[in-house]
């Protein structure tokens, strides 16, 4: 990273377990379509690993011709449940409002249902920080492809760029900012096994590092001063594959 540079021009988030853990009702809403399938339930440790694509991609790899089935399940149990467990992740509220007061464009990207997605930011009280929210289904293709992040830019005219980070804990979520050529950005220890193709320009340990570093680039009047060594850069993956 250079010893200066300038708050981005726009930031995309991932949402779970980026910004926000609601990661026990998504667990729980898939193992109860796998266990009425006759399948055996996902472990903690195998959900984080395997859960990164979107529903309509993963399901009919996981159940075959009656994935429509196990999608109904599976919203049914995550419908009922999801905004009891939703809980947002340190830091993330401050560091939305950080950007926000800068003017700083802000969207998700996100491989949840965009309907159960909205309904998230709202029950937080966040829809104010962003200017779209963009979930599964709601463009053509899902993340990884770039398809939803234009779609989420497209409110500001702006294009994907270098001047555009994009947030995220897993590989997909790196995957998606190199392929729309965006500023890849991870937070925490990193979900996957793709890091090596798709490696973070840079890291933090959460939402909160992220806004400690952010804080000391701006002075009293909001602009930009010199950064030194505020950032982790990470070359390749952040742990070892299984």
């Amino acid at each position: 990273m250079p010893s200066s540079f300038s708050l981005p021009r726009a930031v995309l988030y991932d949402w779970d377990n980026t910004l926000v853990s609601n990661w026990d009702t998504v667990r729980a809403a898939l193992n109860h379509a796998l266990v009425s399938f006759d399948l055996d339930p996902w472990t903690a440790e195998e959900a984080r690993e395997r859960i990164k694509q979107s529903l309509r991609d993963s399901f009919p790899r996981i159940f075959g011709e009656r994935w429509t089935d196990a999608r109904d399940l599976f919203y049914g149990y995550f419908a009922e449940h999801h905004l009891e467990g939703l809980r947002p992740l340190p830091g993330a509220e401050a560091l939305l409002a950080h950007f926000h007061e800068r003017g700083v464009y802000q969207a998700v990207v996100s491989n949840k249902n965009g309907k159960f997605l909205r309904a998230e930011a709202e029950a937080l009280g966040w829809t104010r920080y962003f200017s779209r929210l963009v979930g599964a289904q709601d463009a053509e293709f899902d993340k990884p492809h770039p398809a939803p992040v234009r779609m989420a830019l497209e409110p500001a005219g702006i294009e994907p760029g270098p001047d555009v980070w994009f947030l995220g804990d897993a590989d997909i979520d790196m995957e998606c900012a190199h392929g729309a050529g965006l500023v890849p950005v991870l937070i925490g220890l990193g979900e996957g096994s793709g890091f090596d193709r798709f490696p973070p320009a840079h890291r933090h340990t959460d939402c909160t590092a992220l806004h400690g570093v952010l804080y000391g680039l701006v002075d009293g009047n909001g602009d930009t001063i010199s950064l030194q060594t505020a950032v982790e850069t990470v070359p390749a993956r952040t742990k070892p594959t299984p």
